[in-house]
Order: structure tokens, then C-alpha cells, then sequence
């Protein structure tokens, strides 16, 4: 199984936000995962086929099938692992939860696809609205465009992507989860939650194809900036941001 990525995160951190593909070309890649818009313009949940943009408010809309993607990763899930989760007080009893699901089955150096369905008592998120810029760093573009919410007593969808620890900068090492309410209404980049249960599967992916931008401009960029720091406070700590 192959994990199909749009631009890298080093990029994203630097501020390439630029359209790298639409999301109709995207949705040919995979059925599952996670990223944002040109400009990073929401926060992007692919679940079912279907591309959903979480606005700055963690409202959803459906993405247009036009709309421009600078940074994605998606997969077509199967041959997956079925998964089922008692309440969880946080994130990081849900990923030390996931990782001992992967570390058991010999995982941790391969990159993993993981869906949750739960119950939340609460669920700490963000979104943002579009800046359009150049050489703009995300971390910045965050520090004016940013809004966190939370959803409470909801029910919902956790999209998991994991990335080992020596592919950082192509992605983010770890965990990285969006979340989308089961009315598909509401949605965003999760901080933290509170899960009652859930349920769900996880696949191993040992194969990736990654989209590079075309144009020029993207080697006016000097991709060996972003550090370890900056990502982890941008993609894991909103106080940070």
C-alpha cells in the first residue's frame, strides 16, 4: 500500500502554500488523510472519498474539486488492522495507545494510516483562514490566522497519520490527527482530546510517492531551516504557535 504525499512539511513550514495539485487530483490518490489549502485556507480532512475544508470557525464545507493543494498526504486504506479504544483522558494516552498498537506488530520504522470512530466528551481543535504570502514561515501565518475551539459531547472521526521518527521535515515524526464530527459539520486540527470509546482500523504503509512543486519559485526555497522545535510547536502545541 502506498502513501501518496503533496509537497513536504519542511516546505509548508517555510511557507510554500502555494497550489501544488487540485483536490479532485488528489481524491485519485487515496481515500483517507489529512492537510490543507493553497494559502492555508482551513484544515483539510479527506474521509470516505470525500475532501472536507475545516473553516476558522470548525465549520466544514465540502472542498471544492478545484481548490489548490500545497501540503497532503492520503491513502487508499486496506489489508487494515481493526482497533477498539476504552476512554482515553488525552492525546497522549490515545498515541502512546497507538503506538503500542504498532510497536506490537513490528511498526514503528513504517509509515501507519489509522481511522477512529469515538465518542468525545471533548475535543480541542484549530482551523484558520487563508494568508497569501511569500517566504512567509507557517508558524507565522499561524500567529495571525489561527483560531482554536473545542467540541464537546460529540461524536466523530479521528484521521491518524504516524510517521517515524526518521522521515521528520518530510512529514511530521509521530502522530498528526484532524477530526470531523459525524454530521460532518464540524472538524479541525486536533490538540488534545477526551474520548468516552472508539473504534476503528489502522494500516501499514511502506511505500510513498511524493509530489514536488513544478514551478520555479519552489527553488527559491531553502528547505533545511525548519526545525525539530519549530514543527512540533506549529503541528502539536497551540500555546506554542
Amino acid at each position: 500500500m502506498k502513501m501518496f504525499q503533496v509537497s513536504t512539511l519542511q516546505a509548508l513550514m517555510l511557507g510554500y502554500t502555494r497550489s501544488v495539485i487540485r483536490v479532485s487530483e488528489l481524491l485519485g490518490h487515496g481515500n483517507i488523510g489529512l492537510g490543507t489549502f493553497t494559502d492555508v485556507d482551513g484544515e483539510m480532512i479527506v474521509l470516505d472519498g470525500v475532501c472536507y475544508r475545516a473553516m476558522e470557525n470548525g465549520d466544514i464545507a465540502v472542498a471544492e474539486p478545484d481548490r489548490g493543494v500545497p501540503f497532503s498526504v492520503v491513502c487508499s486504506m486496506k489489508d487494515s488492522r481493526p482497533m477498539e479504544f476504552g476512554a482515553m483522558a488525552d492525546i497522549e494516552a490515545l498515541k502512546t495507545a497507538l503506538n503500542n498498537t504498532i510497536d506490537s506488530h513490528f511498526g514503528l520504522n513504517s509509515m501507519h494510516m489509522a481511522r477512529i470512530d469515538g465518542e468525545f466528551e471533548i475535543v480541542d481543535a484549530r482551523s484558520e483562514s487563508g494568508y497569501a504570502s511569500m517566504h512567509v514561515d507557517l508558524k507565522s501565518i499561524l500567529g495571525k490566522t489561527q483560531k482554536a475551539f473545542q467540541f464537546e459531547a460529540i461524536k466523530g472521526t479521528l484521521v491518524c497519520v504516524y510517521f517515524p521518527d526518521y522521515m521528520d521535515r518530510i512529514n511530521a515524526a509521530g502522530w498528526h490527527l484532524h477530526f470531523i464530527s459525524d454530521d460532518r459539520k464540524h472538524g479541525g486540527h486536533v490538540f488534545d482530546i477526551g474520548m468516552k470509546s472508539g473504534r476503528g482500523c489502522i494500516s501499514k504503509i511502506n511505500s510513498i510517492e511524493i509530489k514536488l512543486p513544478d514551478e520555479p519559485v519552489f527553488d527559491t526555497y531553502s528547505l533545511k531551516q525548519a526545525s525539530e522545535k519549530e514543527i512540533k510547536a506549529v503541528e502539536q502545541g497551540k500555546g506554542s504557535v
